[in-house]
C-alpha cells in the first residue's frame, strides 16, 4: 500500500529522490510502436528538454534520467536553500515563464507604479511561488501536463496521457543513490535501445559523457510548443559530481565521476551471464569504500523498481492550473 506524499518527501531526512511516469494502457511515450510502426521519436526530445529546463526554473538538481518507449525515469535533488537566495523580481520570473501569472505580479515585473496594498498582494505571490518553486509535486505538474496536452493534439484525441500521477521514491542512503542513477542510467542498455550507456540516446549518462545539449534550440522549441515563455534563462547543467565527501554541505554527487563511469560500465557487464566471473577482479573502488557487497549490490542496481516497489508513493492529486 503507498504511503501519502507528507510522509516521502521530506527535505530533512533527504534530499534525492526516484521519479517514474509511465503512459497511459503502456502506449508509447516515443519511440517507434512495432504494432502501427508509427514513429514517437521525436517525443523524447519534449521531454528531456523540459526535464532539463525546468531544472533551471527550478531550485531543483537533476542527478539522472533517461526516457524510455513508455516511461521516464528521473532522479532529481530538492535544493530549496537555492530559492532562498532569489530576488522577489527573479521569483515572479522564473513563475511566469511557465505560467501567466496575476495582472499585479505582470504590473511589477514591468517596473509598474503599485499601492502598498498591491506590493503586499505582490509579495504574498512571491512567497506561495517561491515554495512552489523548490517542491517536487509542482516540478512534476509542469513537466507531464504540457507534455501530455501536446501528445493528445499529436494524436487528435482526449484524456489521460498518463496512466497514473508520477511515483516517487525517497533514496535515504549513498548505495540507494548510487543504485538508483546506474539503474536509471543503464535503463536504455537492459531494455535492448542501446549497446553501451554511452550509446544510449535521452540519458544523463550519455549527456555526461557526450553533451549535446542545445539550449537554443530547446527553448526555442518549448516556446514553439506553449509551454514556456520567453525570458533570460540560464542552463543549469546536470548535477556535477563533486569528488569526495566533506562535512560541510554539499550541493553536488558526493562521488567521483570516473568511479562512477566505471560503476556503470561494471554493472551493465555483469548482469550478462557470461561475465559473472570476472566481477571480483574488476570491482570498482567505490564499491570497496562504501562498503557495499557485489551481490548487494547488482541486485540493488539492476532491480530496483522490483526491490523497492512498495516504497513507492503516488504524486499529490491533481493541481489546480492557477495563474
Amino acid at each position: 500500500m503507498t504511503r501519502p506524499r507528507k510522509t516521502q518527501v521530506c527535505i530533512e531526512g533527504t534530499p534525492y529522490y526516484h521519479v517514474v511516469s509511465r503512459c497511459v494502457r503502456r502506449t508509447y511515450l516515443c519511440g517507434v510502436d512495432h504494432s502501427t510502426g508509427r514513429s514517437f521519436e521525436h517525443r523524447r526530445n519534449w521531454i528531456e528538454d523540459r526535464i532539463r529546463l525546468l531544472a533551471s526554473i527550478f531550485s531543483i538538481d537533476v542527478s539522472a534520467y533517461a526516457v524510455m518507449s513508455n516511461h521516464c525515469h528521473i532522479v532529481l535533488k530538492l535544493s530549496p536553500e537555492e530559492s532562498l537566495g532569489w530576488s522577489d523580481k527573479e521569483v515572479l520570473t522564473r513563475w511566469t515563464s511557465l505560467f501567466k501569472g496575476p495582472t499585479l505580479v505582470q504590473k511589477y515585473i514591468d517596473n509598474q507604479n503599485l499601492s502598498p496594498v498591491e506590493l503586499n498582494a505582490v509579495s504574498d505571490c512571491v512567497d506561495v511561488y517561491r515554495k512552489r518553486l523548490a517542491d517536487l509535486g509542482w516540478y512534476m505538474k509542469c513537466l507531464n501536463e504540457p507534455i501530455a496536452r501536446q501528445a493528445n493534439k499529436e494524436d487528435e484525441c482526449t484524456g489521460h496521457f498518463w496512466e497514473s500521477r508520477y511515483k516517487s521514491q525517497a533514496l535515504l542512503t549513498q548505495e540507494a543513490l548510487l543504485s538508483a542513477m546506474c539503474y536509471v542510467d543503464l535503463n536504455p542498455v537492459r531494455a535492448g535501445m542501446a549497446i553501451t550507456p554511452e550509446q544510449s540516446d535521452y540519458t544523463s549518462i550519455q549527456e555526461r559523457i557526450r553533451p549535446k545539449f542545445n539550449t537554443e534550440k530547446s527553448v526555442g522549441e518549448q516556446i514553439e510548443l506553449g509551454a514556456l515563455s520567453a525570458f533570460d534563462l540560464t542552463i543549469k547543467p546536470l548535477q556535477p559530481f563533486e569528488e569526495a565527501i566533506t562535512n560541510s554541505p554539499q550541493n553536488g554527487l558526493p562521488f567521483n565521476f570516473p568511479d562512477y563511469l566505471e560503476l556503470v560500465d561494471f554493472t551493465g557487464r555483469a548482469v550478462l551471464a557470461n561475465k559473472r566471473g570476472a566481477i571480483d577482479k574488476h570491482l570498482p573502488p567505490i564499491l570497496l569504500r562504501l562498503n557495499i557487497s557485489t551481490e548487494s549490490w547488482l541486485k540493488n542496481s539492476t532491480q530496483f523498481e522490483a526491490k523497492y516497489r512498495s516504497s513507492f508513493a503516488k504524486g499529490p492529486p491533481s493541481i489546480r492550473r492557477s495563474a
